[in-house]
Parts: structure tokens; sequence; C-alpha cells
């Protein structure tokens, strides 16, 4: 596996996500301390950025705006973490990125994690950001989301073509998780950085909690995708839900939805995050920049 990686990415061929029970809090501490001290170190020149909560059926739910000087559109933004990990500032570097690239005011939602709190939680939490972003952005609305917040943000999507969100420009799903039955990728990629087979299903057992897979929870299972949103799928080489992606985009494309697809070769799993400023994580930025700018005109 070292030697199919990127040479900018062999140093941390030995990185694992590990999610077992008994060491989830210790990964959620070392992760929100380590993401902290970047979030609070970064250049965030050209955007205003500011904390908030906002109204979520019985509760508030905390987000983070990043905000341009003008602009052009709003987009909610769900972060990675496996469903159980993370928070506001998990991807912090992403949402400066997007927002700045893109000209586009990004508000990231802090929704709810499991296994302490299963499906539909986190998405409930997506689904009210959403629509507060709605009634108080002027200008087209999309959804963003990486890896876990991947799921959430194509769930997002498919309610609004069912009409039970608010119409969206566009979706950008990076390295996003789809699908929780096997494939290829999950069955090769067993100990990739970064993510592996293994923690891929034992995601999908916290966040399903006592529900049973069906297309109302895994993006993936839904057969009928005409209608969604125009959507930017992105991928790594060298992930195990490399074929989710691969799928979903393919099936997008049949159900005639506009879709641009992305395979990073020589990456693995959150390959922008280990290193924000390689060639390629720069590459990403300005690939989904430049498709949100086409989408909102």
């Amino acid at each position: 596996m070292r030697d199919r990686l990127a040479l900018r990415l062999r140093e941390f061929a030995d990185l694992r996500t590990v999610i077992d029970a008994e060491v989830l809090d210790g990964v959620r501490a070392g992760i929100d301390a380590r993401r902290r001290t970047e979030a609070a170190g970064m250049d965030v020149t050209g955007l205003t950025v500011s904390d908030a909560v906002v109204p979520g059926g019985d509760r508030e739910i905390a987000v983070r705006i990043y905000r341009p000087a003008d602009p052009v559109a709003s987009a909610l933004f769900c972060h990675s973490g496996a469903f159980v990990l993370g928070n506001l500032d998990i991807d912090h570097r992403l949402c400066v990125e997007l927002a700045r690239r893109a000209g586009v005011s990004v508000t990231s939602v802090d929704y709810r994690l499991a296994p302490e709190h299963p499906y539909p939680a986190a998405l409930t939490d997506a689904l009210d950001a959403l629509s507060w972003i709605a009634d108080t952005a002027a200008g087209p609305v999309g959804v963003i989301g990486s890896s876990a917040g991947g799921c959430l943000a194509a769930t997002v999507a498919q309610r609004s073509a069912d009409g039970h969100a608010p119409t969206l420009a566009f979706q950008v799903l990076h390295q996003p998780v789809l699908d929780d039955r096997p494939s290829p990728a999950k069955e090769e990629f067993t100990a990739t950085p970064g993510f592996d087979g293994p923690a891929a299903v034992q995601m999908w057992r916290y966040y399903l909690g006592a529900h049973q897979p069906e297309a109302a929870s895994v993006p993936g299972r839904r057969e009928d995708l005409t209608g969604l949103a125009p959507a930017f799928v992105s991928c790594a080489e060298l992930d195990p839900l490399r074929d989710e992606a691969l799928d979903y985009a393919i099936r997008l494309t049949w159900a005639q939805v506009p879709t641009e697809l992305h395979l990073f070769p020589g990456a693995c799993h959150g390959f922008d995050a280990l290193a924000p400023d390689w060639e390629l994580s720069r590459t990403l930025f300005e690939l989904v920049a430049a498709f949100i700018r086409r989408r909102v005109g």
C-alpha cells in the first residue's frame, strides 16, 4: 500500500482511524484538541467567521458561518468524522478554502454524533440548519458534505428532490459515505491510511443504531435519483469508500442529473486534511469552487 500512495502521503502510511467503542472518547478528545489548535491559527483573511446557534426543533444547533464580503450564494456544510467524530473545527480549513475561493457563505453545522445520537439525529440537525439558511440567506442555496458529512449532504439533496427540504442549486459530495453494503474497495483496503474497510463497517453500526438500513437512511440504497440537484462527486483511489462514490456518480448521470466526477490517483481518504497545502489538495479546492461558481452563475 505504501508504494501505491503518492509520495506526499507516504509519511501517513501507518495512520489509522480507530473508532472502537473502548477508545472512542480518547480518539474524540485527541482529534478535537488537534483541530482546535489548527483552526485557531488559520488565516481567514477575506472572510468573516462567526459562531452562532440556530433553531432546530426542540433544541438549538451550533453553526459556524464563513462569509466572504459579497457572497454569491449560501451553502450548508456537513463535516467529516465517521458519524462519531468531529465538531465545527474538524473541517475548518476546507470551509475556509471553499468560502474564499467560491465566494459563497458556508454554514457548517455541529450535528449530533452517534452512537449517543443515532439516525436520524444528525440528519435532522442538517435539515433544520438548511431550513434556517434558506429562510435567512439571499440567493441560491447548496449543500456540501465531506466523508460522513457526504452521507448527510446526499440525503438532504434527496429530501430536497422529494419536496421535503428547500430547493438546492448544487450538492458537493467529497469522498462521501453513501452505502453500507460491501464493495471491492472495502474488501481490498483493510489497512489504508485515513480510513479503512473495518472502520467503514463499524461507522454504519454506530450511525444506524437499531434502524435497519434503507433508502431513507442510506443514500446509495435509493433507486430513483432523478430530479436531484447538480452534483460534484470526488473520491480517492486508495479509499474504501471509492466504489460507492463512483457508483453514485454514474447513477446520477444515468438519471440525467448534471454530475462532475473526480477520482484522485495515489490519494487516500482525507488526503486534503492530511496535506492541505499539497498540490492535489489545492486542485480539489479549486475544482469544487469552480463547480459551485458555475452552478450559481
